[in-house]
């Protein structure tokens, strides 16, 4: 949440900094600002509410620099408006600071230091700039060394990025980061910092990792990394394989529809990167061997990979054989269940940069305990500091609601389920033609994606007009219910819910309305008519009924009928008329699909 974009050493600073922060307003958008410096004694400072373009907007003509900072906010304290945007300053108006994460403490810091202090902002971000101003002028630190004490004074539970510019000393971006994202960018004659690669991949594909409780100055030609004892560490440069156009819309109104029609493709990348021309998928053998000796695996995740994850476990089960519970990482990092004695954990996180499943991978390398990141995004926060990673090949994924990134998700839990099986001997992993399967499903999203015009028909007759909607299956159909009502919720507004349909008349059916919209999931065999018998309880309160079937379970009067693939990976067909359903009520009620109330896309503070 927020993002961060700074620069340092080229004329094309401002212009540099808000193609960055376009990149990056998936993760905030409640406001956005600038700061950039001529170093000739000229400075600019432009904030405004509201999108990246009320900021770009407000640009003149005359504002120009060859260094900046910028940032996108999602706001954690204060309203978002003009004042709390991003960059702070101090009171002097030497030092400007971008910052994402929270300060747990900043309430006692600005007690005890700073009471003789107007603040202009509700933000704990203006009393970490106010306290390097204060300590700089009173104390007669250099910035170094004065930011160096505020960071030791914030709180360790705190997360925290840090771009701080001293007015003299115009040319250098002063940097540290705590449990949030930020990278460092190497491009030709000058220097970046971002949120992620994306933000700085038109510049560059050569990045250097900031690790937690470091300090790093950046200059135009050159990066000194130190730890906060002021020892320097050699830190190599790593590049990154993005496509800079692969974030474009093209000829979509929104991201989420352009990401919805990409997951066919995604399905046929994953099945050319794991297994080429090989029938069992080409997976790290001594990942393999750790996770055969485990007797228990945790699936960690959070929102749309928690729901992915819940499909997992059951792939994993049947093929392996080995016990698999999945958690909701925020809960697990505080609240964390009796372990099995061999664990191994997995982590699921379409950006690598969850805040609240690192917090659990910290715990788990305290520990020792072998784990694995299944992510989107190479080099990011989890995959670096897991054991293992595997990646999703899924592309970009910019609208905030995710689809091909969960769908990314399934299939390589899938991938890796068959090759484990097979590892460990396992005649079910053997009998299960994975490869074949992921085709199927992408000739069977594709057909279902083509098919939009009845989708848009169903979400306008049903959904578009009603304050409130349930999605019900069992098993497998439940775990997609509950991924299914999230996309509504979350983009439409509509107070969505997923259930075990079994579930309903244990209270649930209470809810249920004239004209409430009702939508069935129904895949698996074992449990088809259970589901098709709850349905019809809720018909009978007056619910609006509409179904989404496997081919070979299907009635006449089913809404929408998808094609037969395994039954483990009819969660990856079953969610596209959800997704799809989501998109097309969200666009009936004049909503911004791709950019939701109160939401950001990558979520970095706990």
């Amino acid at each position: 949440m927020c993002g961060i974009v700074g620069v340092t050493g080229t004329d094309k600073s401002l212009s540099i900094l808000i193609d960055g922060l376009k990149r990056l307003e998936y993760r905030g958008y409640d406001s956005a600002g600038v700061y950039v410096n001529d170093q000739q004694g000229h400075d600019y400072l432009v904030k405004r509410p509201g999108r990246i373009a009320n900021l770009e907007a407000a640009l003149g003509e005359e504002v120009h620099g060859l260094a900046g900072i910028g940032h996108t906010r999602w706001a954690t304290h204060g309203e978002p408006n003009e004042a709390n945007a991003h960059p702070q300053y101090s009171q002097d108006e030497r030092f400007y600071l971008v910052h994402n994460g929270v300060i747990e403490n900043y309430a006692d810091l600005k007690k005890e230091y700073l009471s003789d202090i107007n603040f202009v902002s509700q933000t704990d971000t203006e009393v970490i700039v106010q306290l390097v101003d204060k300590f700089v002028v009173e104390s007669g630190m250099s910035t170094e060394a004065a930011l160096l004490k505020v960071l030791r004074l914030i709180s360790p539970d705190s997360s925290y990025a840090f771009v701080l510019m001293d007015k003299e000393q115009p040319d250098t971006l002063f940097v540290a980061k705590n449990k949030s994202p930020l990278l460092v960018g190497i491009a030709d004659g000058y220097n970046m910092v971002g949120s992620d690669a994306m933000s700085m991949i038109k510049e560059t594909n050569t990045f250097m990792e900031i690790g937690d409780h470091e300090l790093v100055i950046v200059k135009p030609d050159h990066v000194t990394v130190k730890d906060f004892d002021g020892n320097e560490i050699d830190r190599p440069t790593f590049k990154v394989d993005m496509d800079a156009n692969a974030a474009d819309k093209g000829a979509y109104p929104y991201y989420m529809l352009k990401e919805i029609d990409e997951q066919p493709a995604v399905m046929r990348k994953l099945v050319q990167e794991y297994f080429g021309d090989n029938d069992i998928a080409q997976i790290n053998e001594e990942m393999l061997k750790d996770m055969a000796n485990a007797d228990h695996l945790y699936i960690v995740g959070a929102g749309t990979s928690y729901h992915a994850g819940l499909v997992g476990a059951r792939i994993f089960e049947k093929l392996c054989g080995i016990p698999t519970s999945v958690h909701i990482s925020s809960e697990f990092a505080y609240e964390q269940p009796l372990l099995s004695k061999k664990p191994f954990f997995i982590f699921l996180s379409q950006s690598g940069e969850t805040a609240d499943s690192r917090e659990v991978l910290v715990n788990v390398n305290k520990h020792n305990w072998p784990s694995l990141t299944i992510t989107n995004v190479d080099k990011s926060t989890l995959s670096r500091e897991a054991t293992y990673t595997e990646l999703l090949y899924a592309g970009p994924e910019i609208a905030v609601a995710s689809t091909k990134a969960y769908t990314a998700q399934i299939a390589v839990e899938a991938i890796l389920a068959q090759a484990l099986g097979v590892y460990m001997d396992k005649q079910a992993a053997k009998d299960f033609d994975v490869k074949h399967q992921l085709g199927l499903v992408a000739n069977g999203m594709q057909s279902i994606t083509d098919s939009k015009k009845k989708v848009e028909e169903i979400a306008s007759r049903y959904l578009s007009k009603s304050p409130s909607a349930f999605y019900i299956g069992r098993g497998m159909d439940w775990s997609v219910s509950l991924e299914a009502a999230l996309k509504l919720k979350e983009i439409s507004y509509v107070q969505a819910e997923g259930f075990a349909s079994g579930e309903l008349k244990h209270g649930t059916i209470a809810l249920i309305e004239d004209q409430t919209p009702v939508i069935g999931i129904i895949t698996q065999d074992r449990t088809a008519g259970l589901t098709r018998s709850n349905l019809e309880e809720t018909q009978a309160r007056g619910a609006n009924a509409i179904t989404i079937v496997s081919r070979h379970l299907a009635k006449e009067d089913d809404t929408f009928v998808l094609p037969d693939v395994d039954e483990v990976l009819t969660p990856l067909l079953s969610v596209i008329p959800a997704q799809l359903l989501a998109y097309y009520t969200s666009l009936g009620k004049g909503l911004d699909v791709d950019k939701p109330r109160n939401l950001a896309k990558s979520v970095t503070v706990q």
